[in-house]
């Protein structure tokens, strides 16, 4: 079995963790930031362990949809969940436009206080892949920070907005 990569991206909010908390856990706040450049749509949000967060960028007339499976929510601490490709009934399968992207993704958020901001490490990292699926995954990683930094713009005006 090949060692599994792991991406990780720091960066530091200009906000209270409870106000960058609710950026990744109100739907409405999420789907405006998640998938920056593409309609998010969010079908479903269980906010809870085992909870579902059913989840469709569209783009065009093409849609990708994802479900998330949290293992793990700590209030303003820490989101981990299980991140896969579905098909239109939601069930899981493999990227349509990547074919040895991981089934699974693990994702972990952590939400920590530096003075008045907050600091969010996100770190991505298959889960229970193959070997192909760790190479693609880790031939991807240098391509990770557009898409979230993009989104962590949006976040920025975002916090902006709620703090006026």
């Amino acid at each position: 079995m090949s060692e599994i990569p792991e991406y990780t991206l720091d960066r530091m909010f200009d906000a209270p963790r409870s106000m960058v908390w609710r950026t990744w856990t109100e739907p409405e706040l999420l789907s405006r930031w998640y998938g920056p450049g593409v309609d998010t749509i969010i079908h479903k949000f269980e906010l809870k362990p085992g909870g579902e967060w059913l989840n469709e960028m569209k783009f065009g007339d093409n849609s990708d949809l994802s479900k998330m499976v949290f293992r793990e929510v700590v209030p303003r601490e820490k989101l981990v969940w299980h991140h896969s490709s579905t098909d239109a009934d939601w069930k899981i399968i493999s990227n349509p436009m990547m074919a040895d992207w991981p089934r699974v993704v693990l994702t972990t958020v952590t939400f920590e206080d530096m003075d008045s901001n907050t600091k969010v490490r996100l770190v991505w990292a298959p889960f229970e892949a193959t070997d192909a699926e760790i190479a693609c995954f880790a031939g991807a990683m240098d391509r990770f920070g557009k898409g979230w930094q993009s989104g962590y713009a949006i976040i920025d005006e975002m916090l902006k907005e709620m703090q006026a």
